[in-house]
């Protein structure tokens, strides 16, 4: 969708990234899904912490209000605002970091090691990519991912 030469999406953004660092949160992810009259606006916030129910219904009537006042969708429209949950992809560096000592699956576009799909405990996030200490006894030592060559990463949930 666009809007007066800007993508939707981006608008909303543009509007939810100040209120969600007014309370401590961060705008993981803008969706805007379907037409007009049947518009679903989808935005996941996230913190070190962890996003609680309070979070989400304060950051959805602070951003519904705004939303309201920059009609940025000129039809009706449902906005829903979640937490990314527990396995979901890691976009930013900062989701990287966050995610320090946990267990990755992570995909990469060419084999690293020999293999194209990558477990471990992440131990190190730097410009150059991430480091993972695998988690299978069949392999030792680290193993360094560049930036460039992963196609998908997300925790993985442990019991």
């Amino acid at each position: 969708m666009v809007l007066a030469g800007k993508d939707i999406g981006k608008q909303i953004r543009d509007i939810a990234d100040p209120i969600a660092k007014a309370l401590c949160l961060e705008v993981n992810d803008v969706s805007c899904q379907g037409r007009k009259g049947g518009t679903l606006v989808r935005v996941i916030i996230d913190k070190a912490e962890g996003v609680s129910i309070r979070d989400c219904e304060q950051f959805h009537n602070s951003l519904s209000r705004a939303l309201d006042v920059a009609d940025p969708i000129s039809h009706t429209y449902r906005l829903e605002v979640s937490s990314p949950g527990l396995d979901r992809p890691l976009r930013s560096q900062d989701d990287y970091q966050r995610s320090v000592g946990k267990l990755l699956y992570v995909k990469v576009f060419e084999p690293v090691q020999g293999q194209w799909v990558q477990r471990g405990r992440l131990v190190q996030v730097d410009n150059a990519g991430i480091v993972l200490q695998p988690v299978t006894s069949r392999r030792e030592g680290p193993v360094e991912i560049a930036w460039d060559l992963i196609a998908v990463a997300r925790c993985e949930v442990e019991f």
